[in-house]
């Protein structure tokens, strides 16, 4: 197949990257900073230019997502739409104007995590982003049939313990090779509105 991968050059899309490659797979990878196409999925018109420069996929993967983390109590409404605009808005535009440039039976991946049911403090904007995508997700589902939709859902990794473990106490790790596992798993399945947690 081939893939779009946005945030390829991230913890996650590296690890993405490397499983979907072995597979066999064209990946075409994508970041603001770095891959082979350089854009900024935040931004419509850069999603637009993006599917204008990449040509006809198989399938589009996100691995990117951006959100801020403060006590409830010292965020701001532009904290909480940053994090919309940072996390839903690029990855729903991606399969909004995605649909009509992908193969038929296509697919997206899109990147949700486990604040989305295990909220942590400081963490009321990535909860709140990461249920909207997987809201989404299900609602898109049903409406872009035969091509799919699902989201990766994962914990904290196991590689980046070290980093950001105190923030999720007592919560199980997970290695990004089985996150990238799930990746694979939606691009190759045929399921469709799933929300794949690990």
């Amino acid at each position: 197949m081939k893939i779009l991968l946005i945030g390829a050059t991230g913890t996650l899309g590296t690890a993405v990257h490397k499983a979907l490659a072995g597979r066999g797979h064209e990946v075409l990878t994508v970041g603001r900073g770095g891959g082979d196409l350089r854009y900024d999925i935040t931004d419509p018109a850069q999603v637009t230019e993006l599917y204008d420069r990449a040509g006809r996929v198989d399938a589009v993967v996100s691995a990117a997502g951006d959100v801020p983390y403060k006590p409830v109590v010292a965020m701001e409404p532009d904290d909480y739409v940053a994090a919309f605009r940072g996390k839903v808005l690029g990855q729903i535009d991606l399969v909004r104007q995605g649909v009509p440039r992908i193969a038929s039976r296509g697919s997206f991946t899109l990147i949700t995590g486990v604040l989305a049911r295990e909220p942590i403090p400081t963490g009321s904007a990535a909860s709140m982003a990461n249920g909207a995508v997987e809201a989404f997700v299900r609602a898109a589902a049903i409406e872009i049939a035969p091509q799919r939709v699902n989201a990766v859902s994962p914990t904290v990794f196991t590689e980046s313990l070290a980093d950001y473990g105190d923030h999720f106490p007592g919560m199980a790790s997970v290695d990004l090779a089985d996150v990238a596992q799930a990746y694979i798993r939606s691009v190759e399945g045929a399921q469709t509105g799933q929300v794949y947690a690990l």
